[in-house]
């Protein structure tokens, strides 16, 4: 055979990250100079894991290109010598391979059980080299790369292995004659370690994890001070090898976890997007259902209403009037369109109370809700204490000349936006056009001086709460100059000012401060001298007409009882007042018991079927389901 020399070079190349560069050595070989090998088994194959210091000695070996062979013509791979490997270690997948230490030659059935097992790992140079490993392609990778190609692509091959070995010429001599080659193959493969065992103990992979701190104590032992590759132990190569097994399989694990886990996420974002349309169907359902009148509490102020009107007595009036105006008696306002919530706040106040004749209930209501209120405290009297129903429409003096809240309801863009059917407004929450924010029953309790001009002192309570406790003490409170005694709701994030203020307005941002305390309301005790002094309704309608187009704050009565009592609210002892048993099904029992006043606040209501039964039974105590009008609209625990 004619031959003309081509010199082919093993190269060692450096790429390092950081402190550590990838080695890589890629390295082919011709066919023919393999069938050469195999043809010469008696020849003496170099020891695989031979010192790296013989890597000096590394042979060019030439190898003919006859212009009449065509189908072996540009055939030229690179011949590993002396190593094998230029950094003394082979890939995960030549294990088989790697394992002649005893000098013995590889005949031909392990040279194809090597190559199977390169293609079983899918684990060669280039991925390492990608992943920041040092790995580096020997004789058999070579082999396996060109047993697949097809033949009718010689020239292909060959163009693509001149192309390989004018780069690794281009990056080789300083890389194969450093004397710490081997220590920073051992440096880089202990940072590559620590990372796979975080890996590994984030998914529960203990075994392995085990395994690859063993593999890491290893070759710490090994590489110990060692400074060049001479004072390291004569078994470093296999301790090496051994470790970039375990990385390589672990390698494979990670790899094998990509395709799971892009499905994975893919499902997780469908989930996710189901998820939040369900929350928003449900958010609006339960806004709806709020908002809901129960057959049975429909049917009772309609019972009463005819009750009240077919009733042939002329004497409709309370007993005790007398007391409705003594500033030393215990007032309580409770403003409300609900007769049987009503019916319970003054239940469960009169139950507790030590002294029942020193108590007086003042109760507010709309016009179609007032015959039936009557009716009710008319069929059910109080004995000692003293009653009073009230209808919103005799209050002249409250009309939309004077009060902000009524103007504005009477402007075609809030009766737009409270009544209107309008357009859905994207990513609004539906509880911000619940009318009953706006009602004028909600916003009655700024007019407190105007509703009760004799009086120094009211306790306002909610429809929604229940008393557990004799609340007289609360009188005798000194509120050191403050309007308003409320219990502070600072445990809690979401009760600070900014969750119900828009502090983007500089008008807000500049008057309040956004962590500030909130405080509850439902049960407030206030002391109206004071209020008259501080002239607060004219503050409160100052606020009002600010907000006229809602940039202050959206909905309800508790931003404007945020801004109108700012520095005019004293803080009452957390026992008086436990807010949550309308949306919170995790409040504390024992703290419900020692509350003297627990509040329903929320939409699950204890009347509705969507109330949280674990807390119905602290209400529905003070319901005497056996009075006849009860007992006709089929209203049951």
């Amino acid at each position: 055979m004619a031959a003309s020399e081509v010199s082919l070079a093993k190269d060692l190349t450096i790429e390092r990250l950081g402190e550590h560069k990838n080695r890589v050595l890629s390295a082919t070989d011709d066919w023919q100079a393999v069938e050469v090998a195999r043809s010469h088994p008696s020849e003496k194959k170099i020891d695989t894991w031979e010192d790296p210091v013989s890597r000096d000695a590394d042979q060019v070996v030439a190898v003919g290109n006859d212009s009449a062979q065509s189908t072996q013509d540009g055939m030229i791979k690179e011949v590993v010598s002396t190593d094998g490997r230029a950094d003394g270690f082979r890939d995960p997948g030549d294990s088989r391979v790697a394992e002649e230490q005893d000098g013995q030659g590889m005949d031909e059935k392990e040279l194809q059980d090597a190559t199977e097992l390169e293609h079983k790992d899918g684990s060669g140079a280039s991925e390492n080299n990608i992943a920041g490993t040092d790995t580096a392609g020997n004789l058999t990778s070579s082999l396996n790369k060109e047993s697949i190609a097809d033949t009718s692509s010689d020239q292909t091959t060959h163009a693509s292995a001149n192309a390989d070995l004018a780069t690794l010429v281009s990056s080789t001599d300083h890389s194969a004659t450093s004397p710490d080659a081997t220590i920073r193959i051992i440096k880089d493969q202990l940072i590559r370690a620590k990372t796979y065992l975080g890996v590994l103990a984030s998914r529960g992979n203990h075994g392995t994890a085990k395994e690859l701190r063993a593999r890491m104590k290893d070759i710490q032992r090994a590489l110990g001070g060692a400074t060049d590759d001479g004072m390291l132990p004569q078994n470093v190569h296999g301790k090496i090898k051994a470790m970039e097994q375990t990385l390589g399989r672990i390698k494979r694990m990670h790899d094998g976890c990509s395709g799971a886990v892009n499905r994975l996420r893919t499902s997780l974002h469908s989930t996710e997007e189901r998820l939040q349309s369900h929350r928003k169907d449900a958010n609006y359902l339960a806004q709806l259902a709020a908002k809901s009148l129960p057959k049975g509490l429909h049917c009772l102020p309609l019972r009463l209403t005819n009750e009240y009107y077919s009733s042939n007595s002329n004497n409709k009036d309370f007993p005790n009037t007398e007391k409705l105006e003594d500033p030393q008696l215990h007032h309580y306002a409770v403003f409300s369109d609900n007769v049987l919530a009503a019916a319970v706040v003054v239940n469960s106040t009169l139950v507790h109370a030590k002294k029942p004749a020193n108590h007086v209930f003042h109760i507010v209501t709309d016009r179609l809700n007032y015959a039936a209120m009557k009716m009710w405290f008319l069929a059910n009297p109080l004995g000692e204490a003293a009653v009073q129903v009230q209808n919103i429409e005799e209050f002249t003096w409250l009309n939309s000349s004077y009060s902000p809240v009524l103007k504005q309801l009477e402007s075609s863009s809030m009766i737009d936006y409270y009544f209107g059917s309008g357009k859905a407004r994207p990513g609004e929450n539906p509880k911000f056009r619940n009318p009953k924010y706006l009602s004028i029953l909600n916003h009655l309790r700024f007019y407190l001086p105007e509703i009760f001009p004799k009086l120094n002192k009211v306790l306002f309570l909610d429809d929604d709460t229940v008393v557990q406790q004799d609340l007289s003490a609360l009188w005798s409170i000194d509120l050191k100059g403050k309007v308003n005694g409320a219990v502070e709701t600072c445990g809690e994030s979401f009760h600070r000012f900014d969750k119900y203020l828009n502090f983007s307005n500089p008008l807000i941002a500049s008057n309040f401060n956004p962590h500030a305390c909130g405080w509850a309301y439902g049960m407030n005790m206030f002391d109206l001298s004071e209020w008259r002094k501080q002239n607060i309704t004219d503050v409160y309608h100052t606020w009002q007409n600010l907000n006229e187009d809602r940039l202050l704050w959206k909905l309800g009565s508790l931003p404007a009882g945020l801004v109108t009592f700012w520095n005019r609210t004293f803080p009452l002892d957390r026992s008086w007042h436990l807010l949550g048993l309308g949306y919170n099904p995790n409040v504390n029992e024992k703290e419900i018991r020692r509350a003297s006043v627990i509040h329903y606040n929320g939409n699950l209501k204890p009347w509705l079927e969507i109330g949280l039964s674990k807390y119905r039974k602290y209400w529905s105590r003070h319901v005497n389901y056996d009075q006849v009008f009860i007992r006709e609209c089929n209203i049951n625990p």
